[in-house]
């Protein structure tokens, strides 16, 4: 298995989180990102979005890590990670989506203004962040884990930029909720740090 990687990219580091947590070797590939590497070939013909990540799993090609995420708990991680009863998958898919929406375009973007200068609206992505995460405070008050009650894919997609929300100027003290969330995922066994986090 492959993983095309950019090790301050939140987006690759769920892959490598989870495959951590799953014990799972992975052989990671760097991609110059600087130098757009990932725009060009041959990872273009792998993604033509030309993001990262980009995972190969024999013939299996994924891109976008909610995706790849789903495959590796399918298939190398099971039921624990990746419920089969639907009214769980869709609680856990509701979160993956919220990690590729809403914390994509607020602590994300704020991190991608502050730390990689991109020209986006900052105070829109703070603006997205604090709604996101006064939602997410309140949902983990009576609860230890997002979807179930255990740790799931649904954890592993959220965690990386709400970790990694203070480099993008965002203060977490107040959110006691979701800092007894992070601790939580943080003493996993199995558990990956990245910079930063």
């Amino acid at each position: 298995m492959k993983l095309y990687d950019l090790e301050l990219s939140g987006n690759c580091y769920k892959v490598r989180l989870f495959a951590s947590l799953i014990h799972l070797d992975l052989e990671i590939i760097p991609v110059n990102f600087l130098e757009g590497e990932h725009k060009a070939e041959p990872l273009l013909t792998l993604n033509p979005f030309g993001e990262l990540p980009i995972f190969i799993d024999g013939e299996i090609i994924l891109r976008d890590s909610q995706s790849i995420l789903i495959y590796l708990a399918g298939k190398y991680a099971g039921e624990a990670w990746w419920p089969t009863t639907p009214h769980l998958q869709a609680e856990v898919a509701q979160w993956l989506f919220t990690a590729a929406n809403e914390i994509q375009h607020g602590p994300c973007s704020a991190r991608l203004v502050d730390l990689f200068n991109y020209s986006l609206d900052k105070n829109l992505a703070l603006a997205k962040s604090t709604k996101v995460l006064t939602i997410i405070n309140q949902h983990l008050e009576h609860r230890e884990w997002l979807a179930t009650k255990r740790p799931t894919i649904a954890d592993i997609a959220v965690f990386p930029y709400i970790a990694l929300a203070h480099e993008g100027g965002i203060d977490m003290s107040d959110y006691t909720n979701i800092n007894r969330w992070m601790n939580s995922i943080k003493a996993l066994d199995g558990f990956l740090a990245m910079p930063g986090i």
